[in-house]
């Protein structure tokens, strides 16, 4: 029907969007992929896929395994930028959704066969850390011995400096001259620096344990050193002006300017974020640039990447090497409202990891699993199904709304969740260990058919798992990939609970052992890229 509408009336030998269909379908080279080929009412082209073919490719895959089905993308390196807390403060649940959403991103791209280089761009630089430093000092003399459980809470000891910052004007003026002391080098200060930072490292690590999560740390202190260069080699290109004391770069059709040095001389987000990227660009040799920060960031890395393009860093349009920002929506509590506790103060991401575990624990035991299994079976599924539940809960949405943070609904073994979708795949294991088979060898000795239509639609659903990635990754969401694999869990129940489809004693046996097994091999891989740690009984 395209295509009539493009050569209607230019003298064509067609009558009409059927006749270009006909014309197609008779045109079409011979391929072992297709069964038949029709046009059906005003012009539509049906192909059908043949079910051989299919068979033959869902087998291929199981003989040589899942990552012959990874997607292509046109490039070698990227950087994920994700998580990123502020030293000396906790990590909240917007960071949470970065780190979730981040390792997700960075799965999919590493299945991709991509090079990524997971970065945590940590807040470890700035003017707070000359309150912080100076306090330190006044707590203990010798500030060395301050470990972690001597300062005890890093949050209220951030709030107890702000608040002696804020009320004693000489406390103000050290702490200000302790900024210039640490950005000029001198080794007390840095070494008092690096105390606070390992601390707070030694408590993001602990989130980052639980989630499974693995980053390489470069924060905003590592690009200090580029940004002078930077600057002065976009002041060259003219691109820098002079704005009310500052230095700032105007950006086309932004009516503020990226300020890239303030009135005082000193450098601000924009700075860094520009010598990041040219040191990701330049040093790096990354073609694509991920940056997984919450939506409100979102003019901010506009204007920095347009800035980019300015400077010619990266190319106009839609070409490699490029830059995105992937923003994500808030965490609402069930009023409503951004999550907290009761006293406005921030959920602390580590009693939530440990209350999905708990909870999900106390689940196993309440259905009899305290007796049947080892504590080590137990500790481990509850691992899977708690930290697994949160992070479903959040990946299932588009990133771009806000979503809810319901233990409840997300640890419910119904619905789309991950409790449900792990103990789908551990039933379809269990189904397989039943039938006494070995999978290995009826992989390299049997045959898989598709004759019956719930068969075909389950090997279609398995066929598309290529592409659903690559959608993935191309659009950067990852909820993409939690559809196709709810789907996927629908279609093979539909499959397994019809009385025509037994799988076990049935003289389909073989073939159909093959398609649970290509089932769960697909599952597994979806629950890879989602973080998600599979499950094999309940």
């Amino acid at each position: 029907m395209g295509l009539w509408s493009k050569i209607k009336g230019k003298g064509t030998q067609f009558r009409g969007p059927p006749a270009v269909g006909e014309a197609i379908k008779n045109n079409l080279p011979t391929s072992e992929m297709i069964d038949s080929c029709s046009v059906a009412g005003p012009g539509f082209v049906n192909v059908v896929l043949s079910k051989n073919w299919m068979a033959k490719s869902i087998q291929k895959m199981l003989v040589e395994g899942i990552d012959t089905w990874a997607p292509q993308p046109p490039v070698k390196t990227a950087v994920v930028d994700f998580s990123s807390p502020n030293i000396a403060k906790e990590m909240h649940v917007g960071h949470l959704r970065s780190t979730i959403i981040g390792d997700t991103l960075a799965r999919m791209l590493e299945f991709s066969k991509v090079k990524v280089l997971r970065r945590n761009h940590v807040g470890d630089w700035g003017t707070q850390f000359g309150m912080l430093i100076e306090f330190l000092f006044e707590k203990f003399p010798n500030f060395e011995d301050a470990t972690e459980t001597a300062i005890g809470d890093l949050q209220a000891f951030y709030k107890a400096s702000k608040q002696r910052f804020d009320s004693d004007p000489a406390f103000k003026e050290r702490a200000q001259q302790a900024v210039v002391r640490l950005q000029g080098g001198e080794e007390k200060y840095r070494r008092a620096w690096a105390q606070i930072c390992e601390i707070s490292r030694t408590e993001f690590h602990k989130v980052y344990q639980r989630l499974g999560v693995h980053l390489e740390e470069k924060g905003e202190s590592f690009y200090n050193p580029y940004i002078p260069g930077v600057i002065e080699g976009l002041t060259k290109q003219g691109l820098v002006e002079e704005s009310q004391g500052a230095r700032v770069i105007f950006i086309e059709g932004i009516n503020i300017p990226l300020i890239v040095v303030k009135s005082d001389g000193g450098f601000n987000y924009a700075s860094t974020d520009l010598a990041a990227l040219w040191y990701r660009l330049n040093e790096e040799k990354a073609e694509w640039i991920i940056y997984v920060t919450d939506v409100g960031q979102q003019q901010h890395f506009d204007m920095v990447f347009k800035a980019a393009k300015r400077a010619g860093w990266l190319p106009q349009g839609d070409n490699y090497p490029k830059a995105s920002h992937v923003g994500f929506g808030l965490v609402l509590g069930e009023d409503g409202k951004r999550f907290r506790t009761r006293n406005t103060e921030v959920v602390r991401l580590v009693d939530l990891l440990d209350e999905a575990k708990n909870r999900s624990k106390a689940a196993l035991i309440e259905r009899g699993k305290g007796e049947e299994w080892t504590e080590e079976e137990i500790e481990s599924t509850a691992d899977a199904v708690g930290y697994g539940a949160v992070k479903y809960a959040d990946l299932k949405n588009n990133r771009l709304t806000n979503y809810t943070f319901n233990f409840d609904q997300m640890l419910n073994d119904k619905g789309n969740t991950a409790v449900y979708l792990l103990y789908a795949h551990a039933r379809i294991c269990s189904i397989i260990r039943r039938s006494g088979k070995d999978v290995e060898e009826l992989k390299n000795k049997g045959t898989l058919v598709l004759e019956h239509k719930d068969e075909r639609d389950l090997g279609l659903h398995l066929l598309q798992f290529a592409e659903v990635v690559e959608e993935a990754c191309t659009n950067l969401l990852p909820n993409v990939v939690c559809d196709y694999l709810y789907n996927l869990s629908e279609i093979f129940s539909k499959f397994y609970s019809n009385a025509e489809c037994k799988v076990i004693g049935s003289d389909k046996e073989t073939s159909r052992l093959l398609l649970c097994e290509a089932t769960a091999v697909v599952m597994r891989k979806c629950f890879n890229l989602l973080g998600i740690t599979p499950i094999y009984k309940i």
